[in-house]
Parts: structure tokens; C-alpha cells; sequence
């Protein structure tokens, strides 16, 4: 009995018995952090009995040596075989190829008139898979005891099945031995490594400055606090760092000294936006080796076939991640995207700016680490300047949250850099605010839309001919983005008179010191992250300065209005400044309170699919077309991002020669190879999907390959200055 056709130099066959087992022990092997190794095992056993099917391994012989499948469902017969000694686990089997679905799913499968036959023939080359399917199966307690604990036990053994598999079939066709059980790198021998590289780090750093920072006492005392609370209990951690503060560094510290303490597997580092995961990334190789930390994101670069494969199943002792690829994996039923799950157990989990977690998805994924910290051997640190009150919401409430640092007050005020200034009543006219801004030599305009920042650019641009203006936002192509921010550096530098107009972007790890910011009105921990891009090395012979201003032409955007109303109540003149920890903890609190976040319905409905374990339901909404379309309802599924972006290429921007050659390239190959697709990237723009179907962009787009909508060719004009800008060929402004 076969499991899969001829290797491909030596034409080996690979034995159904061999795979089965070589499946199992990876299984278990994988499971056994999260006490799931017979269970796993038991999935690797019996996930390809179906194969044992005369029809399976005729068509099998039949399509060897071709590119066509065999067609033929093979996963049934195990999940049957499974279904009475370990009932919901039997789903990993019958979703290892086409993803985690329901209970329902499996209760539906009918004994075939073969399947007798079929498993016998099964039984008898897999002799112990037969005292599997009669022997109980014993699960960890708390499993059957809280449904929702199962669901995530459910979701790591999937994972390590599906890991397990696709490891053994991927040797197999290379001619590779089969993969054995190995214990990772040390993470004792990696915390010492990383120690002794931050002190040369930090040495190098200080004989560079000429001038060094005042803040880098503070920071440093921070980064020894932090420290010696790693060897606390495995659980939940606070780390309130201001901006400024080192926290990529000291986050850092914290995980590799509580993973080595704790005989821990991994650190895995997930932030919010691609450009600080390429930075973190960046600072992390320096200090533990190129070889030690995957990189795992859209942007990514993994050219090395074991790389490629880490990324798959994040087997690296050192992962940096964003957000979005951490909890659409936790949450996803798809196995490519849950195969890295079972490397969660009995790791350590850094969220950087968590407070950028996403308000309607809050419930399940507070209650997901909830799970990993009390059942699977995880630590969670939460770091960010802006903290959220998680602890005021019922899902947290009764967790305990270990804070690293003994008096946040005192650190954010020993920190402090900035004073704030407050433009709210009256709310200034555009005029108004370009003249002000104008009156400093150097400033930063951070505004809530792209609409808003390019009509402030202008006006600034007509204002001041004595100071460069420029322009950042997320219509620029990256390339764009970094050459302006490489100008704004060269003439934070120099001194010389530089006034930079901004969206949110800027407050997304990208490094930049001015004395001056300007902050539309917006969420408290945005406000505060603007404030982080003013005197952010504390070298200022006074404070820097922050305004924050009600612009009269710019309504605040609807997804931020009920954080703002929160926002106007709790900070402002005679109120508390954003960077109070006490009253930040407050507004939080009323917001979450405000919005209801504990029973949302998005919320609540992945919270009870869960529990039902309907996986397909979580990651895609539940079903609202019971009939032959089986519509579903994707406002109530489990996705960081609501609305996929549109790539479009821009053609006219940097190297338009060898843009066009690599667009070629792409129309010959009928499909983006991975080089090309890299490289496109930075001159690509992710246009908002309702931005992209408006009619007058829509016609100033073409497919980059026809009659493929998935990817476009910008064909109209590129300001130089701003990048696409839709609201001049538009008939109305597009925010």
C-alpha cells in the first residue's frame, strides 16, 4: 500500500505504513508540550486510512508522473474510525487537506459499502492503529470540561497533524530521510547571547552619538526591572513602556530570560504594521544572528528552502510576526495557515502596540490567550506606551496581569519629553492652522485621512517658500515613502527648515525626533504616539511641543467617533494630558463599556461558533443561505482586516524602465514569481477596496494580467508630491 507516488530522483515509492507512522511520532512529538501526544499521534496513525481503498491506489498508479490528482476522498474512513473514542478531535482528520469545519460535518459521513474492507486492509499493514481506534483515547481534563479550551486543543492538534504531514510527504518526495523529533536550540545559550550582544549593541551606539541621551538611564533601568521579573511564573505580563523607552530591546530581554527560566520553546514577537516588524526584525538579527530569527510577514524575503519552511511552521527559536498573520492563523480553519499553531504551546508571545488590537475582535482574542496561558504553557507579554484595560473586560477579569514595571507614574514622568497644547474651541480653519504651522522651523502634521493630509500639504506648500514641505501617506509606494523620509531625516539633521504633513503612518515605528507636532484630534493612545515623534530623545533644551487641533474642514471619521467622544471627556485643557497612565486606564474603560465590547455581536457570534465547534463558521461567518449557495455572513467571521486592499503598481515612479520589465515578466509567466513579486512591491500601492471601485479610479486602472482582477496597473498621473491622488480626478473627496 502506497502513501504517495515516486520520489523524484529516485523513484522510490512511499509506503502507506511508513508514512503513517513517521506521521505519528512528529504528531505526538509536536503535541507533547500541550500533554496531546497520544491524541496527536493517533491523528497521525489513521489520517490517510482511506488510502487503503483498491480504487485510491489503482488511480494512484494511474496519475504518477503527471500533475493530476487522485481524486478520490481518502480522509473519511479515518475520522469514522475515530469518531467513537475521540468524537471533535476526529475533525482534524477529515479537514487535513481542506481545513477544520464542524461537528455537523462529521456526524454527516455515511459508512461506504468498501469501508470495512478497506479499514482491515488497513488494519493489517498498521497493525497498531487497531488498538487506537478500540482503546479510549485519553484527553487533558480541562478539554471536556470547558468546550471552549477543547476548540483550542481541537486547533493545535490540527496543526501538529497537519505540520507532521506535510513535513514526512515534503521529505519523502526530496529524497530526504524521514524527519525525526528534535529538540530546539537552547534558549538559555540564546538569552546569553543576546545579553552579550545588547551590551556591545548599546556600547557601539553610545561611541556613535556624539551627544548622548538623557533618557538612556532610564532606559536602561527599565531594561534591568523588566529582566528580573522574567524569572516570575509562566502568565500574563504588563510592560507600560513610553515611547522612547527601549521597548523593542527590553520586550526582547523579558521573553529570552523567561523562556530560558522556564524551559520554553520560542519567542514569537507580533506587531501591528509591516514597517515595525522590518525594523524590529532588523535590530533582533543583529543581536542573535541572522540564522536565529525568522522574519514572517507579506513582505518577507525567504529565499532558503528551510526558511520557507519555517515560515510555514514557524520552527525558529525566534519569531517577529505582524498581528494579523498571528490571530487570522489562531482563528483560520485553513491547514496551510493553522500549521504553525501548535508552536504557541509553551512559548512566549510578545504583542507590541498591543493597543492596536482591533476593538470588535477583542472577546476572542483576549480569550484565546486567556486559553494558551492556563492550558497550553504560554506567556503573553503586553507591551505598548498606551496600555489597554483589558482587565475591565469580563473575558480578563478574573486573570491575573503580572506588571513588570513597580510604578508606571514615575517612569512615564521621569520620560516625560513633551508638553501639550490644545486648538479645540475654537476649531481652527485650514488658513488658521497652516499659518501656525508655518511659524516653526520644523514640524510634524499627523491628520486622521489621506484627504485631510493632502489638503494641508497644499495650503503649506503655497504658505511657505523658505522651508521644504513634504508629504507622507499610504497612496505613496514604499519606494516614494523612503526617499521622503530619508530627505526628512538628512534635514532633521542639518537643522534645517523641514514641515512634514502625515497620516497615522508615521506613528507606526517609523523613528523621527522634531520639536514640534501637530495631532488632529483622535483616540487617546493615537494622540500619545504622535506625542512620541516630538523631542523622542529628550535632547531638546525644553520640552517639546504637541498641539492637538479640531480642524474645522476635517470631520473626525466615523470608526474613530466613539473613541474620540471618550477622548474629549478625559483629556484636554484642565483635564489629564494622554500620557497619564491613570486616565488613560479610565478612558479605556469607558470606551469598552461605551461600545459594549463584552456582548458585540461579532464578538459574541465567534465566541459561540467556537464553543459549538464550527471552525469554518469562525473563520468565514456563519452560514445565512441554507440552500444550494450556502451564503455566508463574512461581517461576523474572525479577520484582523475587514476590507482586503487593492494592489495597484505604479509605473511612472523610481526605475520605470525596469518596472516595466518587471511587469513583463509577470504577463509572460501568467503569474507573479516570487523575485518579481518582491521587488514590484515597492512600487506597489494598496489602495482601500472602496477607493479602488469608484468609477473615475477604476477607469485609470487596468488588470496587470488580463482577465485577472487580482492585481492592477496604475496608468493615470503620480504626484510626485503625494503619490495617487484620487480626490483630483474624482467628483467628490474621498476620505
Amino acid at each position: 500500500m502506497w502513501a504517495h507516488s515516486a520520489s523524484r530522483r529516485r523513484q522510490r515509492w512511499h509506503a502507506l505504513a511508513d508514512h503513517a507512522r513517521s506521521t505519528a511520532v512528529l504528531a505526538g512529538w509536536f503535541a507533547r508540550p500541550f500533554g496531546a501526544e497520544a491524541l496527536a499521534a493517533a491523528l497521525g496513525l489513521l489520517h490517510d486510512a482511506g488510502k487503503c481503498d483498491c480504487l485510491w491506489q489503482a488511480k494512484l498508479v494511474k496519475v504518477s508522473g503527471t500533475d493530476q490528482p487522485v481524486g478520490i476522498n481518502h480522509k473519511d474512513l479515518g475520522a469514522m474510525l475515530l469518531r467513537e473514542p475521540a468524537l471533535a478531535a476526529a475533525m482534524a482528520i477529515l479537514g487535513h487537506h481542506g481545513g477544520l469545519g464542524s461537528v455537523a460535518d462529521l456526524m454527516a459521513l455515511q459508512q461506504g459499502p468498501d469501508d470495512a474492507v478497506t479499514a482491515q486492509r488497513f488494519f493489517d499493514v498498521v497493525p497498531e492503529a487497531r488498538e487506537v481506534v478500540t482503546g479510549p483515547i485519553l484527553l487533558p481534563a480541562s478539554w471536556t470540561e470547558d468546550p471552549l479550551v477543547g476548540e483550542m486543543g481541537i486547533r493545535l492538534v490540527f496543526s501538529a497533524l497537519v505540520d507532521a504531514d506535510h513535513l514526512d510527504t515534503a521529505a519523502h518526495f526530496a529524497d530526504r530521510p524521514p524527519p525525526r523529533p528534535a529538540a530546539g536550540m537552547d534558549m538559555a545559550v540564546l538569552w546569553e547571547r543576546f545579553e552579550r550582544n545588547r551590551i556591545a549593541f548599546l556600547a557601539a551606539r553610545a561611541r556613535k552619538n556624539l551627544r548622548p541621551s538623557p533618557v538612556d538611564g532610564v532606559r536602561a533601568a527599565l531594561y534591568e526591572q523588566t529582566v528580573r521579573r522574567a524569572m516570575g511564573k509562566p502568565g500574563v505580563y504588563r510592560l507600560p513602556a513610553p515611547t522612547g523607552s527601549g521597548k523593542t530591546i527590553t520586550a526582547a530581554g523579558f521573553a529570552l530570560r523567561h523562556a530560558a527560566e522556564h524551559g520554553m520553546s520560542r519567542v514569537i514577537v507580533a506587531v501591528p504594521f509591516t514597517t515595525i516588524t522590518e525594523q524590529n526584525a532588523e535590530v533582533y538579527r543583529t543581536l542573535l544572528g541572522e540564522e536565529v530569527v525568522l522574519e514572517h510577514h507579506s513582505n518577507a524575503e525567504l529565499d532558503d528552502r528551510r526558511f520557507r519552511t519555517a515560515a510555514e511552521n514557524w520552527d525558529s527559536p525566534f519569531v517577529v510576526t505582524t498581528t494579523v498573520q498571528l490571530f487570522d492563523s489562531l482563528f483560520g480553519n485553513r491547514p496551510a495557515r493553522s500549521r504553525k499553531l501548535h508552536r504557541l504551546a509553551n512559548a512566549v508571545i510578545v504583542l507590541d502596540e498591543v493597543q492596536s488590537l482591533p476593538v470588535a475582535l477583542l472577546v476572542p482574542i483576549l480569550d484565546a490567550l486567556r486559553l494558551l496561558t492556563r492550558h497550553f504553557g504560554t506567556t503573553v507579554l503586553l507591551a505598548s506606551a498606551t496600555q489597554p484595560a483589558f482587565e475591565y473586560l469580563a473575558v480578563w477579569r478574573d486573570l491575573e496581569i503580572q506588571e513588570l514595571v513597580e510604578d508606571p507614574i514615575a517612569l512615564f514622568a521621569g520620560l516625560r519629553r513633551v508638553r501639550y497644547q490644545w486648538r479645540l474651541d475654537p476649531r481652527p480653519t485650514p488658513a488658521e492652522l497652516a499659518e501656525e504651522i508655518a511659524g516653526h522651523l520644523q514640524a510634524l502634521v499627523v491628520v486622521n485621512t489621506v484627504a485631510h493630509a493632502r489638503i494641508l500639504h497644499r495650503l503649506l506648500a503655497a504658505h511657505c517658500l523658505d522651508a521644504v514641505v513634504l508629504h507622507l501617506s499610504t497612496r505613496m509606494c514604499p519606494l516614494h515613502r523612503r526617499q521622503v523620509l530619508a530627505e526628512v531625516q538628512r534635514l532633521l539633521g542639518a537643522g534645517e527648515p523641514v514641515l512634514v504633513v502625515s497620516t497615522q503612518l508615521v506613528e507606526a515605528g517609523v523613528d523621527v525626533d522634531f520639536p514640534v507636532v501637530f495631532r488632529a484630534l483622535a483616540p487617546a493612545e493615537s494622540l500619545q504616539q504622535a506625542a512620541g515623534r516630538a523631542n523622542r530623545e529628550g535632547t531638546q533644551s525644553e520640552l517639546g511641543l504637541v498641539v492637538v487641533f479640531d480642524a474645522a474642514d476635517a470631520p473626525v471619521p466615523a470608526f474613530y467617533r466613539a473613541a474620540v467622544d471618550k477622548t474629549r471627556a478625559r483629556f484636554g485643557p484642565g483635564l489629564a494630558d494622554p500620557d497619564d497612565p491613570v486616565a488613560l486606564a479610565g478612558y479605556y474603560a469607558s470606551l469598552y463599556t461605551g461600545l459594549n465590547v463584552d456582548e458585540a455581536t461579532r464578538g459574541a457570534t465567534i465566541q459561540a461558533n467556537r464553543a459549538k465547534l464550527d471552525f469554518r463558521a469562525v473563520a468565514e461567518g456563519p452560514v445565512i443561505d441554507t440552500g444550494v449557495s450556502g451564503g455566508r455572513d463574512s461581517r461576523l467571521a474572525f479577520r484582523m482586516i475587514d476590507e482586503d486592499p487593492v494592489p495597484v503598481v505604479v509605473t511612472t515612479f523610481g526605475d520605470t524602465g525596469r518596472v516595466a520589465e518587471l511587469l513583463d515578466l509577470v504577463r509572460a509567466q501568467e503569474g507573479p514569481a516570487r523575485e518579481v513579486v518582491r521587488e514590484l512591491r515597492g512600487h506597489t500601492v494598496a489602495l482601500p477596496r472602496r477607493v479602488a471601485q469608484s468609477s473615475w479610479v477604476r477607469a485609470l486602472c487596468r488588470p496587470v494580467i488580463a482577465g485577472n482582477e487580482q492585481w492592477w496597473e496604475w496608468v493615470g498621473q503620480y504626484d510626485p508630491q503625494v503619490g495617487i491622488d484620487e480626490g483630483s480626478i474624482g467628483e467628490e473627496t474621498v476620505w
